[in-house]
């Protein structure tokens, strides 16, 4: 992020250059697109430090919501962007000037060009593969910046061409219409992870990993809840037990399972998980053996696919311990 303020630094002054060198309109448009470049870069810089603490007492679920805010706050921004853009780009449709020194500006303005692809492309990458919204949020903000851009340097090198100075507001327009799609984008991404909206792919991540090291004593799973806060991931659900497991062997499991998850997650994992005692209902989706209080043959145990368990347990009645119910006195 700190790069990406300084070469945004650099990018914005080469465009103010250029506009300085033509008076284009598009130009200008782009130049403060890169204005909000900047800002952007240095909220993002100050939402990576944030995030990165590790929880604390008035925070105990750590910082990493700070990226969804920052992602709303370059969505804003990109919107903003794009309405500066029609501002300037109408009146030169309408009342087009002459554009000096276009082919030096344009020169100058495809080397900013570059250097932004070059810098969004690998802040996309590089926050993909840490699981960073912000550096995902600055890099796309960064692309559009780019698809600005090429949408200028296309419509001024038509009017160079062409001589057809209406061109120039045009397009910019245009370009308008494709970065305000981006900036909405990430208004919803933002949203979402502030609402604590589901993860699909979160999810089905967890239910595989489940499924991989499923054992005969994790009968059945429900209620899954899982989120992102920055790089953490923080998950909760229910695990179905054998009901005659000790309180020190239903800990082990669960024990077990926490290190699953931090093993998998790179020690970003905060699990909790709620045991349940098994119910005689259970007994055909148990693989449990051998089970004194078995009732009936185990049928099919449940898939684990993302949908199963999420979902809530069809029953919650709490029943008494087994010598209490009928039927229960022993194996079946």
């Amino acid at each position: 992020m700190v790069f990406s303020l300084g070469l945004s630094l650099l990018i914005m002054g080469s465009k103010f250059y250029a506009y300085r060198l033509t008076g284009s309109a598009a130009i200008l448009s782009d130049a403060l697109e890169s204005i909000i470049n900047v800002v952007a870069s240095g909220f993002g810089l100050f939402s990576v430090v944030l995030a990165a603490k590790p929880p604390d007492a008035c925070h105990p679920y750590g910082h990493g919501k700070i990226e969804y805010f920052a992602a709303g706050f370059e969505g804003a921004l990109i919107i903003l962007a794009a309405v500066g853009i029609v501002v300037k780009a109408g009146p030169q449709i309408f009342h087009p000037q002459p554009l000096p020194h276009l082919e030096s500006g344009l020169a100058v303005l495809c080397g900013a060009t570059v250097l932004n692809l070059l810098l969004g492309g690998y802040l996309v990458r590089l926050g993909r593969r840490t699981q960073s919204l912000i550096l995902v949020a600055d890099g796309k903000h960064i692309l559009t910046d780019v698809y600005t851009s090429v949408g200028v340097l296309g419509g001024l090198g038509l009017v160079w061409w062409s001589g057809r100075l209406w061109l120039d507001g045009a397009i910019a327009l245009l370009v308008a219409v494709n970065i305000l799609a981006t900036g909405g984008q990430l208004l919803r991404q933002s949203f979402a992870g502030l609402m604590d909206a589901s993860d699909a792919a979160l999810i089905q991540e967890i239910a595989a990993i489940l499924r991989q090291h499923r054992k005969d004593k994790w009968i059945d799973i429900h209620q899954l809840r899982a989120r992102r806060s920055g790089d953490r991931v923080l998950l909760d659900f229910h695990l179905i037990i054998p009901r005659d497991l000790t309180m020190e062997e239903g800990h082990r499991e669960v024990k077990e399972i926490e290190a699953i998850f931090r093993s998998h997650f790179d020690g970003m994992a905060e699990t909790h998980i709620h045991l349940d005692p098994c119910r005689d209902p259970e007994c055909p989706v148990c693989g449990y053996q051998p089970c004194r209080y078995r009732q009936q043959d185990i049928r099919q145990q449940p898939l684990w696919h993302a949908e199963a368990i999420t979902e809530p347990p069809q029953n919650d009645i709490v029943e008494g311990p087994p010598a209490d119910r009928k039927g229960t006195s022993g194996p079946a």
